[in-house]
């Protein structure tokens, strides 16, 4: 089958020959009648060589999404099986079985896709409508991969519609459980795969709630921004002395006390805005032995990243100074458009502005079943330091 050609303005392919994956629509010359919303594309450079295969969408400003270099690649049912069963293959060569995100968009060559594994279920996310022309196929062949009690759609995001695609929340195959569960560690964690955040729980942060076991025995724990309180059952588990969990969420507060009960740990919950709790906490002169910083994204977008800035660079400075010296503070940010350059300089900045001596112990990623390509720069989204205020 004859595909539609999309041309790149003169030098704009080297971007694409040199790994990028998003072809804009200010880096296109012209594109011709076979160009099909969500159909699949060749992409070529002012001089007519092939360049890159993709899907297309003329409504978005993100054109063109490469799914490969390779101008043999047909890409088909064949083509989506092969991707997610290499998907299947690397999760499962580092040891993840129980819970783990199964794809993970560019990085696993299927842009727009996200799917996570939570025990025997699936729950999966299509932002774009070239993956969306896919959908069918896609559940057929992780139904086959996986054989899950239940695989649920939660395409109830509004980037959707920038894609022309309706919300969606539905069970497409099998049945949900009344109740689901998942292993993390030494954990057993409530999943709710309808009404969760994002496809139901927060995986990324699932290898580094493990490497808190060394900094937090006997310890007073702060846990802000602790959504279902991964962090604060595990450091529970992990011999905390006491573990207060914070979120502006009553039902995230929930779901951590049933968590906290199942798990046999004793956890305080605090229903409130952290930028309140932390200055209430420091005029108070509380102090803990290790704070867990987790907040959500303050940069939803690059024209917000100055106030974000200023916004995490005072919740760290607030932080630090809850913590008794030589405890620990576990920082993060999952705003993508805060490089980890840039969230190394705020909390450099911030650790200067308190006056205190605050070293570096470690450095701190998503869990490695979300890999980072390099090419897609946002996939490298999660960025976390590990800190000793002395």
């Amino acid at each position: 089958m004859e595909l539609g050609q999309v041309c790149l303005k003169r030098g704009e392919e080297r971007d694409i020959r040199a790994g990028a994956l998003w072809i804009y629509d200010n880096e296109i010359d012209w594109v011709d009648e076979l160009c099909a919303p969500g159909g699949i594309v060749d992409v070529i450079d002012s001089r007519r060589r092939f360049v890159a295969r993709g899907y297309f969408n003329p409504a978005s400003r993100i054109t063109v999404r490469i799914l490969t270099r390779d101008k043999s690649k047909t890409i088909d049912r064949t083509f989506f099986a092969s991707r997610l069963t290499a998907a299947k293959a690397y999760r499962e060569t580092l040891g993840f079985s129980d819970a783990y995100r199964v794809v993970f968009g560019e990085s696993d060559g299927l842009p727009g896709l996200t799917v996570d594994k939570f025990h025997d279920c699936l729950s999966f996310q299509i932002t774009t409508l070239g993956m969306e022309r896919w959908k069918d196929d896609i559940v057929d062949i992780l139904d086959g991969l996986y054989h899950p009690a239940c695989i649920y759609e939660r395409d109830d995001v509004p980037v959707r519609e920038k894609e022309g695609l309706a919300q969606i929340k539905a069970c497409v195959r099998g049945t949900v459980p009344a109740a689901l569960s998942i292993r993390e560690h030494d954990a057993v964690m409530a999943v709710d795969l309808e009404n969760g955040q994002k496809t139901g729980h927060f995986l990324d942060q699932q290898e580094n709630r493990g490497r808190i076991r060394p900094y937090v025995s006997g310890a007073d724990v702060l846990d802000l921004c602790c959504c279902t309180g991964g962090f604060s059952v595990h450091a529970g588990l992990y011999g905390a002395s006491s573990v207060t969990a914070v979120d502006a969420s009553e039902d995230a507060l929930a779901l951590t006390r049933e968590n906290a009960e199942r798990n046999g740990v004793a956890v305080e919950t605090v229903c409130a805005n952290v930028f309140d709790l932390v200055k209430q906490y420091s005029d108070e002169g509380r102090k803990f032995d290790a704070v867990i910083l987790d907040p959500p994204a303050f940069a939803k977008s690059r024209r917000a990243l100055d106030g974000a800035y200023r916004g995490y660079k005072e919740l760290n400075l607030r932080c630090m100074k809850l913590v008794r010296p030589g405890g620990f503070l576990f920082t993060f940010s999952c705003s993508q458009f805060m490089t980890p350059e840039l969230f190394h300089q705020m909390v450099a900045e911030a650790a200067a502005d308190t006056g205190l001596r605050v070293r570096e112990l470690e450095q701190l990623m998503q869990s490695r079943d979300h890999p980072a390509l390099f090419g897609a720069e946002h996939a490298l989204y999660l960025k976390g330091l590990v800190l000793q205020v002395l």
